[in-house]
């Protein structure tokens, strides 16, 4: 009987591991993880707004992106780190947006093409007071950018929040 249990057992686990071995097991939901330089670049990689209160309401700042490479690249997506913050990007005379953080809303293809040392803006919307009374003090936030090229330039902000 204990030979019974042990061959079970070995074949449960044998079998599990194969199961979470397998080819595209990994979670392809999450964004890819930059490795190298981006061709798209920034000359403002973080914004402070200083003190902000909560009472005042939202505030936004527009980021210049530069596609610095020699060849056009598209921008594929545009998301944030938190729900307490939206993002908008301009392609042409067109605001598209805005976006949020993956799981509060939908984050669709965008597809907004950048032509070698053209520019675009982002803009970046912080509610200070999204996350209420908890929210208060220094805040920390991204607004990520998915390129062809396979790289994310992340372009953030940071704030003290007070009542």
């Amino acid at each position: 009987m204990n030979k019974l249990i042990i061959g079970i057992v070995s074949v449960l686990v044998l079998g599990a591991i194969v199961w979470f071995a397998r080819p595209g097991a990994k979670n392809t939901d999450a964004p890819p993880t930059a490795t190298g330089p981006s061709i798209l670049t920034t000359t403002e990689t973080n914004f402070d707004f200083g003190t902000i209160s909560m009472a005042n309401g939202k505030v936004s700042h527009l980021f210049t992106v530069t596609n610095t490479g020699t060849e056009p690249i598209t921008i594929n997506k545009l998301y944030t780190s938190c729900m307490c913050t939206i993002a908008s990007i301009m392609n042409g005379a067109e605001k598209l947006g805005p976006f949020g953080m993956p799981g509060h809303t939908g984050i669709p293809a965008i597809k907004v093409p950048l032509a070698p040392g053209a520019t675009t803006q982002v803009e970046a919307v912080f509610d200070p007071a999204a996350h209420g009374p908890a929210g208060v003090g220094t805040i920390s936030r991204v607004v990520i950018l998915e390129n062809s090229a396979g790289k994310q330039l992340e372009i953030g902000f940071t704030a003290n929040v007070t009542p």
